[in-house]
């Protein structure tokens, strides 16, 4: 099975020239609006997956005005109902949501999601910030994963202060229940923080979506220790060759079993796929 973790795809609003334009530089052809309109139905994105070898994808909502612009939830559940290989994944956004429970709750039951993003490198907050907890709290009782972008970004607007791995000790040690992503895994600076919080904290997950595969034991030298606990995602559109990456993972000198649960066999016991 092969499950990638890390996917974009809707209409931006507000949509932000820039990502556009960086969006561009990476498609074939050089039109971020044309390519992306392919695969902006339930019916074009899992072809896609299909033709990349991929059995399920999660697709992730965004609510960054201040970077990105935003993604809505409501888009990416409509994106995947219907199709059992597209798994919708919401946002909460600290900022402009008051009852943050409460919004859980709607994303799980009304949306049918299954999971929730934050991105606090794009919303400005730290993730150790008390006033999150009442939804660490609600996210462990239900039992939902929370994905934390970490790391860096080429995005203007974006703040690397509060995209340390490190601020996710405090949130792990609070909620040892809680299961805890890692979104590309402190790309760019702190890869060696990103691991030493998975190793210390059981239910905390690296995901490795937007760093090259062929790097990942030069990141990550013990990556094998952890596997169990590490997601393959591509980040696409960002990343186009998916089935590359894939290959990629292969090819790395590790176990067998170890490159089976990176490519899927992490994320299917974390959702329940197994």
């Amino acid at each position: 099975m092969v499950i990638d973790f890390h996917i974009h795809v809707g209409s931006y609003s507000p949509q932000y020239p820039w990502v556009m334009e960086w969006a561009s530089r990476e498609v074939p052809g050089g039109d971020a609006h044309e390519y992306l309109a392919k695969y902006m139905s339930p019916e074009g994105m899992a072809g896609l997956l299909r033709e990349h070898g991929v059995d399920y994808g999660v697709i992730l909502a965004e609510a960054n005005p201040l970077a990105t612009g935003g993604v809505n939830n409501e888009d990416v559940a409509a994106l995947c109902a219907g199709q059992p290989g597209l798994i919708a994944w919401g946002v909460i956004n600290p900022f402009l949501v008051n009852d943050l429970p409460a919004e859980l709750d709607r994303l799980l039951d009304d949306l049918n999601m299954r999971g929730v993003g934050l991105y606090p490198g794009y919303q400005h907050f730290y993730p150790n910030d008390a006033r999150l907890y009442p939804l660490y709290a609600h996210a462990e009782r239900r039992g939902v994963p929370v994905m934390f972008h970490t790391g860096s970004s080429i995005f203007r607007g974006t703040r690397l202060k509060y995209a340390n791995p490190l601020l996710l000790d405090d949130v792990a040690a609070d909620f040892p229940n809680l299961p805890i992503i890692m979104a590309h895994s402190g790309r760019g600076i702190w890869y060696d923080e990103a691991f030493l919080v998975a190793r210390l904290h059981e239910r905390v997950y690296m995901e490795v979506s937007g760093l090259p595969p062929h790097k990942l034991l030069e990141y990550f030298p013990q990556l094998e220790r952890i596997a169990h606990r590490t997601l393959f995602g591509s980040d696409w559109p960002g990343v186009i060759g998916i089935s590359r990456n894939i290959e990629a993972v292969r090819a790395l000198p590790i176990g067998e079993r170890a490159k089976s649960a990176i490519l899927g066999g992490a994320a299917a016991a974390l959702l329940g796929l197994a």
